[in-house]
């Protein structure tokens, strides 16, 4: 696993390509894996590089130590006795939060996200941008955005009600309650709460399943459902004729269909 992002205190991003998963993990113990903006760089290019990167056909993304990622490092960013120009914020995190957000959700490899004790802001929403998060269930979601006098950011108001609606969103946004591990789970925030020293084993679990699986069709459905909130059934329905025809096309797909008839378990390759 080779390091990037930064020295220790300013926080690393690990990364390691395993077998056909690409992990990612978070390293900044000593700030609770706050991320610094040297690290959220890192996650922007390594999740550019892995979208175009063939042998991959997963991604496991996790925090190193006791907690997850409590969000950017406001702290470290507002040291400076310098204001920041006018307009720095949209300028500037489109290209960086915001994308590591875009990128996780978009991206046509499945994303796994394992989650142990806080999962903050940004790094809350990383968590809701995994396609499978499965949490300790004494982790805690929280977006307390408002309760440090700004508003919320990094897709949090378009990632979470559709995910548990708005009530709920409205509780975490608007009143900042925090939300176990295990509640996330019930409300349909995440995939999976399970007891903390059984996360690795499951999150082991649900990757093996993953990587075994037709990685075109995988890519291709997680895109249908991420622009289906968006769209009308028509329009969901043309789409779906649009990646049919696609995944139609692929090695795994006669795999699929020879398996069917032999009465085999398929093998599929992600081609």
């Amino acid at each position: 696993m080779s390091p990037e992002g930064g020295t220790p205190a300013e926080g690393t991003v690990r990364v390691e390509h395993s077998g056909a998963v690409l992990r990612i993990a978070i390293e900044r113990p000593s700030r609770r894996n706050s991320l610094s903006h040297t690290m959220v760089d890192t996650l922007v290019d390594t999740l550019t590089r892995a979208a175009t990167d063939d042998a991959l056909r997963a991604i496991h993304l996790t925090g190193a130590g006791a907690d997850f990622c409590t969000g950017a490092d406001w702290v470290a960013s507002n040291e400076s006795s310098t204001r920041p120009r006018t307009g720095d914020l949209v300028r500037r995190i489109p290209h960086t939060a915001n994308r590591v957000v875009e990128l996780l959700h978009g991206i046509h490899l499945p994303v796994v996200c394992g989650v142990r004790g806080w999962a903050v802001g940004l790094g809350c929403n990383l968590a809701l941008a995994a396609d499978f998060t499965v949490a300790a269930e004494d982790a805690t979601f929280w977006e307390p955005f408002v309760t440090r006098g700004f508003s919320p950011d990094s897709g949090a108001t378009w990632l979470l009600p559709r995910l548990v609606g708005l009530a709920r969103a409205r509780r975490m946004l608007l009143l900042g309650e925090k939300v176990g591990g295990a509640d996330a789970a019930q409300w349909g925030m995440i995939h999976q709460a399970v007891p903390p020293a059984d996360l690795d084993d499951v999150v082991a679990d649900l990757l093996a399943r993953l990587t075994a699986g037709p990685t075109v069709a995988i890519g291709l459905a997680k895109q249908a459902l991420g622009a289906a909130g968006s769209t009308g059934l028509a329009e969901a329905m043309t789409r779906e004729l649009h990646h049919l025809e696609l995944s139609c096309r692929t090695n795994d797909f006669k795999e699929g269909l020879a398996a069917f008839r032999e009465r085999r378990d398929p093998e599929f390759r992600g081609r």
